[in-house]
């Protein structure tokens, strides 16, 4: 209770000490409080009329697929603007509970705290009730807008449905009516385009010829730079008789993906320059994009069962069927492709002309009717011929499924149901053009990445060829290209696949919205983009590193005579600061918080208290090795039985190369707490010995002299040091002398030490001087004795033989009846 009344004393008496400034603050943070409170009401209360707006709109039974996305991509926004209208308030209620816990708990029933503390308390709470109350009303809309998202979900599966299931009357297919109403549709589509061009020509002509020369200059760029860079990626060559499966695999590929995409920019770019100049006009313009759309899509059929059917290459051919058969695929497969491109033309134009419900199903009913009978003519295709000249036919499932896909079309379109039919005729020839592409990419994708895969394209040999790269560098690049075109075909062909089967583009977007700002798992946000972010800024930093790693070794530091081990330390240093600096700003760019990273660090303490010391003391002996530099790359050194030339000092081990090239990896510590000779600590000056001996009687004086000429003689011993001959020993074979001398480059101590000898050895024998050595062991071999073989002299050894081990015999067993007897046996 004491403490109590000492803690509100203390708390008015600061209130009362700082009331004239306390008040004004308070007084001008309550003022922008309030007019952020207004602010965010006022802005919950438009979001709230819009969102009554976009209801009103779910509930309109015209409202279509489209429309619905766009309706809850703006219910999407609108939920994220009231989110961040409630995460305005987040500071000024920070600091109010920070007051408040200033303040205090309010005061028990039947005590009084200051009024002006009271005062105070009463305000803020207040204020904290307002912030409340604005931050509920966002909240609810955002619950509203959830509900109202997953209410346009559920429409929209219903008008999916009742596209693919709605069953049409076909009596006026074929009527006379509705040939008059095709009649009329093509009359008023021939005076549309025919006024259209009778204007664009009169006044638009200058136009139309600039927008139509630019669109065929870039067609230009295309074609001419695409077959410069490209043409041995996606152009076959007649000249290999037989190419290996990958490159069969990579021409049809790409010589799908980037002929249409070339096509596809193309024609882009024709409708962009022809919209610039103000060419075309509202329903010309629609049908000038649906007819591109057409040309496009024929085209890359066109050339996907080209590239895998290959007429004209049969080496070159994917699929092993015959050259007619190949033929008439593609021929069926372009003439699919072409029918569905002309219905979805001429849904185009029907809808914007306004034509007839009974030309709508005519239309359909006739294109479904055709891919029917075309998918069961490719089932009945026979593509494959024996040894015998017998023709085989599709495998079994192939060949049903090509049947069981034509029939339920056909059966579907006369039976009235044409959305369903539409539906699966365009599944069949787009999905399944787009299918197979990603497929072929895949398989291109896994051949690069398999070992030696990417050394066999034409892109590896080049840089096998012009480059540095080995083997092993050159798979890792290879699975590195496989990794992105994997990547890639994800991101170009799921959001096609998507779109066919009746995503609008918003779902698209919203999607990668998602992805992009963050999936929630439980309590967990992954952000697809912010990791991408992350990896993209590590890998920039880490060839930064290297690259200035690079130029501060070859032109500061080669430049200015630093020595080699100092480059070395410092290359080192710079790397890994470099790697860890760009590891720090990657993880801050992928928004991980590295306060989090503080119980990873605390297990990995753990850890290394119990199972890495060895790993640690090797790192730190390493850091002590590049600081002190005890030795160097390139120095001689002797560690224990390791002896050999330093090539790489790292932060956990050094590699030695023996002077057999055998590379040792020996662990830093090792080379901390154990003895390590160094030849070339400080310089490379060094001495080496040669020890001879002579015959006892011989003149040891003309011995010594003869030495030290033969020491003085040679152009690699240094004159400073001088040479020195020593008389080392009173030997037992020999009188032992040691030549001693000194060289610049310890290193080329053998040589001298080879040269030397052999001057010893042919002065030796020129003045008679003999090298004793030391008796060597006779071995007697047995002579055999040569033909005749003396009989009798076997048979005399042979009866000697048997003396001698019937005399053993009989003594052994004397000894063993004297044993038996318990006496003692005679020695002799």
């Amino acid at each position: 209770m004491i403490f109590r009344l000492l803690r509100l004393i203390l708390v008015a008496t600061v209130v009362v000490a700082t009331q004239p400034s306390s008040h004004a603050m308070a007084q001008a943070i309550g003022q922008g409080s309030a007019q952020l409170i207004a602010d965010q009401t006022k802005a919950i209360q438009d979001l709230t009329a819009k969102t009554d707006g976009l209801e009103k709109k779910i509930s309109d039974p015209d409202e279509d697929d489209a429309g619905l996305v766009d309706i809850r991509l703006q219910l999407e926004d609108i939920s994220r603007a009231a989110l961040n209208s409630a995460l305005a308030f987040r500071s000024r209620l920070n600091d109010i509970n920070n007051r408040v816990e200033v303040l205090g708990p309010p005061p028990a029933q039947g005590q009084q705290e200051p009024a002006i503390v009271a005062n105070e308390r009463a305000a803020l709470t207040a204020e904290k009730a307002e912030i409340n109350a604005v931050v509920a009303s966002a909240q609810n809309l955002s619950i509203r807008i959830s509900g109202l998202v997953d209410n346009i979900a559920i429409k929209r599966s219903e008008l999916f449905r009742s596209v693919l299931t709605k069953r049409y009357e076909l009596t006026d297919v074929l009527s006379p009516q509705g040939f008059s109403d095709a009649h009329d549709q093509f009359t008023g589509l021939y005076k549309a385009v025919a006024s259209w061009l009778t204007f664009a020509f009169k006044f638009k002509f200058q136009a139309i010829l600039a927008a139509t020369l630019m669109a065929l200059a870039l067609a230009a760029v295309l074609l001419i730079g695409g077959r410069r860079l490209f043409g041995r990626i996606f152009e076959p060559n007649p000249s290999v008789e037989d190419p290996s499966y990958l490159s069969r695999l990579s021409v049809a590929f790409w010589s799908t993906l980037l002929p249409t995409a070339a096509l596809g920019a193309f024609l882009a770019s024709a409708v962009f320059f022809f919209n610039y100049y103000n060419v075309l006009r509202g329903d010309i313009g629609t049908f000038l994009n649906a007819l591109l759309a057409v040309i496009a899509v024929v085209f890359c059929v066109n050339r996907l069962t080209n590239a895998a059917l290959e007429p004209r290459l049969p080496n070159w051919r994917l699929i092993p069927v015959a050259t007619g058969p190949a033929r008439w695929l593609v021929r069926l497969t372009t003439a699919m492709a072409v029918v569905l491109g002309i219905n979805y033309f001429l849904s185009v134009v029907n809808e914007k002309m306004g034509s007839p419900l009974s030309l709508t199903i005519a239309r359909g009913f006739v294109a479904t009717i055709i891919v029917g009978v075309i998918l069961i003519l490719m089932g009945l295709l026979r593509p494959f011929r024996a040894a015998d000249g017998a023709w085989r036919p599709w495998p079994a499932w192939l060949r049903f499924l090509a049947f069981g896909l034509g029939l339920f079309t056909i059966a579907a379109a006369l039976l009235g149901y044409i959305g369903l039919a539409l539906f699966v005729s365009v599944q069949v020839v787009v999905t399944g053009t787009i299918l197979v592409t990603a497929y072929i990419g895949f398989l291109s994708a896994r051949a690069i990445g398999e070992e030696g895969g990417f050394a066999d394209t034409s892109v590896g040999r080049w840089l096998s060829t012009n480059s540095s790269y080995e083997d092993t560098a050159l798979d890792q690049l290879g699975l590195v290209v496989s990794i992105a075109i994997n990547l890639m075909i994800v991101l170009v062909f799921l959001p096609l696949i998507l779109l066919m089967w009746g995503f609008q583009p918003g779902d698209i977007e919203a999607w990668a919205y998602k992805l992009a700002t963050g999936v929630t798992i439980g309590s967990v946000t992954i952000s697809v983009l912010g990791i991408l972010t992350g990896i993209v800024v590590f890998v920039i930093g880490y060839f930064l590193t290297r690259w200035f790693q690079g130029w501060l070794d070859g032109s500061v530091m080669a430049r200015g005579k630093v020595d080699t081990g100092v480059r070395n330390s410092i290359r080192l240093a710079v790397g890994y600061a470099g790697v860890a600096l760009a590891a720090l700003i990657g993880i801050s760019a992928a928004g991980i918080d590295l306060s989090n990273l503080a119980l990873v660090a605390g297990a990995l303490s753990l850890g290394i208290g119990f199972g890495l010391q060895n790993v640690v003391s090797n790192f730190v002996s390493g850091l002590i090795l590049l600081a002190e530099r005890p030795f160097k790359v390139g120095d001689w050194i002797v560690a224990g039985d390791i002896s050999g030339t330093v090539k790489k000092i790292s932060v956990r081990a050094t590699e030695i190369e023996t002077f057999q090239r055998q590379s040792v990896i020996l662990p830093n510590s090792n080379l901390i707490n154990n003895a390590v000779g160094n030849w070339t600590h400080r310089n490379k000056l060094g001495r080496v010995d040669i020890r001879v001996g002579v015959a006892y009687g011989s003149d040891v004086k003309r011995v010594h002299a003869l030495l030290l000429d033969i020491a003085r003689a040679h152009p690699m011993v240094l004159k400073n040091p001088e040479p020195f001959v020593l008389f080392a020993n009173f030997g037992t074979a020999a009188l032992e002398f040691e030549i001693r001398v000194f060289v610049a480059d310890v290193m080329n101590g053998s040589i001298v030490q080879n040269d030397i000898r052999f001057a010893i050895f042919d002065i030796f024998e020129d003045e008679h001087i003999e090298i004793p050595s030391t008796p060597r062991a006779v071995v007697e071999t047995t002579k055999h004795e040569s033909w005749p073989i003396d009989d009798d002299k076997i048979e005399a050894e042979f009866a000697e033989r048997e003396r001698l081990e019937a005399e053993a015999a009989a003594e052994r067993e004397r000894l063993a009846k004297m044993k038996r007897r318990g006496r003692k046996p005679d020695p002799g």
